[in-house]
């Protein structure tokens, strides 16, 4: 009688802790939820961010325009002289020239890498992740810069590097308590930091519209802060211009 009740008191204990434990799936489940849910994300169809860049102590201003479909274009205003850093038309990208001022795309390989990735900035990577082959391990639990967080591997499809396939895995860290990322960690697989490890610091996260985002987004490379954008404003489904996307003719 008494070794039962023991065996019965540990059960109890195991069962426990198998209530309070978490999956990565039911993470990544409360995440799409406190950032608003997945009905009310599938409704966005465009996002343009208004904000400020940093980067080797110089201030400027951007705007980011996203579609639903992947399609992008960060124009930045710098030093008074507009240009576009990044866009994407949905099969290309491309990129102006700061001294020509010339529209010069990137080659096919990095476009086919983009277009893999490109819907995956609204809201993240995490968003709809099953329907894009993705696979989610939770790697455990941990402290990430003071902060205790959860460990998620986000496995996505193989990037193409110089005409083969490689793996493709970011590490996520989501804080325990709101169930958002605050940092994600990855090696760069293509272009010109390859081979470089990444980090993106997210912090100040805001309602707008029912809908959560952050505010701050720091990019780190070998631990060096690269950029820094503070987001001033945030707009969902505004009218945009869709020739914006294409590289120009000239």
């Amino acid at each position: 009688m008494k070794t039962l009740k023991i065996l019965s008191a540990i059960a109890v204990f195991f069962f426990a802790l198998t209530m309070q434990a978490q999956t990565a799936e039911e993470i990544v489940d409360n995440f799409i939820e406190t950032i608003g849910g997945t009905e009310a994300w599938s409704e966005v169809k465009s996002m343009k961010v208004i904000g400020v860049g940093r980067q080797q102590g110089v201030d400027y201003p951007f705007v980011a325009t996203m579609m639903d479909d992947g399609r992008t274009v960060i124009d930045v205003d710098l030093q008074g002289t507009s240009f576009i850093v990044e866009a994407f038309d949905g099969e290309s990208a491309w990129s102006m020239n700061f001294q020509t001022q010339k529209a010069e795309a990137f080659d096919s390989e990095f476009s086919l890498n983009y277009k893999n990735e490109a819907k995956d900035q609204l809201p993240s990577a995490f968003f709809n992740y099953k329907e894009k082959g993705y696979q989610i391990e939770l790697v455990g639990k941990e402290t990430w810069e003071g902060t205790e967080v959860y460990k998620i591997k986000l496995i996505k499809k193989p990037v193409m590097v110089d005409g083969k396939e490689e793996e493709n895995i970011d590490m996520y860290f989501f804080d325990t308590e709101n169930f958002v990322p605050i940092a994600m960690e990855t090696i760069v697989k293509f272009g010109p930091a390859k081979g470089i490890n990444a980090t993106t610091v997210m912090s100040d996260y805001q309602e707008v519209d029912g809908l959560i985002m952050p505010f701050s987004v720091i990019e780190k490379l070998n631990g060096n802060v690269s950029l820094e954008m503070l987001y001033k404003t945030i707009e969902f489904n505004s009218k945009v211009d869709e020739t914006i996307f294409s590289m120009p003719k000239e």
